[in-house]
């Protein structure tokens, strides 16, 4: 069964964000409480990264089940990350752990005592949108990665963005990234498209008949569908789950980037050793 590898330091599996970093990033995000895109891309994806790290700790330890990458694409296309993981493209999940640019100090939501808050992704927002460059480029890092993990679970993409591509038809890149596959199935790609504009978000849809518009008929037509054992989970969090439904959101709002990344990063538990 595909999908079904086990996840250890021998097998690793990989995470690859790939963070639109346009000017058109710093418009403020719906129901983001005064946040703009690039902040609420930002936290969502530092607080997914400490989620990351949790899931790998075993004792005192951070064990090296995953390996993760933030490319950043907007007036450059190259690693995200700052302090001493700047310009590190797949990075073991311990190193991240140890790493983080600085540790802030948040309000609780719950109203209780200030949080911990580690950031390794600062937000930025500049420059058009150069999607093909960043497929290209994930598309060179996970081909490195399986030649040295044939067996791994299949690696996990999430491409963030908030726009069209302004270096080419994205489609084709995008194909040749989902088409990289290890003895376990093919690389996962899914598409979060994060909006300023108020209106209904669109949510793991399973077919692109409902899709008005031609930039979300081409995001959807990139995204992989969901996987078997991602179904679960897909479906306690309300998504009417078919075998058609793809790793896809339109018009994504606050609360949608959180929950698109909650789904899209699960990995049954029975996998992970």
């Amino acid at each position: 069964m595909p999908y079904s590898a086990e996840i250890s330091r021998v097998n690793p599996t990989c995470f690859l964000f790939l963070i639109d970093q346009s000017k058109s990033m710093l418009k403020l995000i719906g129901g983001g409480q005064g946040k703009t895109k690039a902040e609420a891309v930002a936290d969502s994806i530092n607080n997914l990264l400490y989620t990351l790290v949790l899931r790998c700790v075993k004792g005192n330890a951070v064990l090296d089940r995953f390996h993760v990458g933030v490319i950043g694409y907007g007036l450059q296309t190259g690693p995200a990350f700052g302090g001493a993981l700047a310009n590190r493209d797949l990075v073991p999940i311990s190193e991240i752990a140890g790493s983080p640019l600085r540790v802030e100090e948040r309000p609780d939501s719950s109203g209780g005592p200030p949080v911990r808050f580690p950031i390794w992704f600062e937000p930025l927002a500049n420059g058009q949108t150069p999607m093909c460059a960043a497929f290209n480029r994930a598309h060179a890092m996970l081909s490195s990665f399986l030649v040295d993990h044939p067996r791994c679970y299949p690696p996990l993409v999430i491409n963030l963005t908030d726009g069209e591509a302004n270096d080419g038809n994205p489609l084709e890149p995008a194909d040749r990234v989902r088409q990289l596959s290890s003895t376990d199935g093919n690389v996962l790609l899914f598409n979060l498209h994060v909006t300023e504009r108020p209106g209904v978000s669109i949510e793991f849809p399973d077919q692109e008949g409902q899709l008005t518009d031609k930039f979300a008929r081409h995001l959807f037509r990139m995204s992989s569908t969901l996987p078997a054992p991602m179904w679960e989970e897909a479906r306690q969090a309300g998504v009417n789950v078919t075998p058609s439904t793809r790793g896809f959101v339109f018009n994504a709002d606050m609360a949608s980037v959180i929950r698109f990344l909650n789904i899209g990063t699960q990995i049954n538990p029975k996998n992970v050793k």
